[in-house]
């Protein structure tokens, strides 16, 4: 088995077969975006370098970036210590959020 297959083989899917993923600038270490993968999402990313995940809006594999033209080339994937969670980091270009904003976690609630 190689190495992709291991890993995926270790992350715990939902009852959906998806795993939530936090992407983060490596630059700046900002939190970008949360968004979800299924298998098929995570092989692709590994195999191709660039962030995919799975729409559950749209009902399928996505690039980011493939309306947008602002892309994500991944430096690194991981689980966390569960399995239940993945963390992508990236050179993000553009814009992260479908909204213009750099990231997509610009709504400030409570600041103390």
């Amino acid at each position: 088995m190689n190495a992709a297959r291991e890993f995926i083989a270790r992350i715990k899917f939902n009852e959906d077969g998806l795993v939530p993923v936090i992407t983060q600038d490596s630059v700046s270490k900002e939190v970008l975006m949360m968004a979800w993968m299924n298998a098929d999402a995570v092989r692709l990313t590994i195999d191709t370098g660039i962030g995919t995940y799975f729409s559950r809006s749209r009902n399928r594999i996505w690039v980011k970036g493939e309306e947008s033209g602002n892309g994500q080339l991944v430096r690194s994937l991981r689980a966390d210590c569960d399995g239940d969670t993945l963390l992508m980091i990236v050179d993000q270009s553009g814009p992260a959020c479908h909204t213009g904003s750099p990231t997509c976690f610009f709504d400030q609630g409570i600041v103390k």
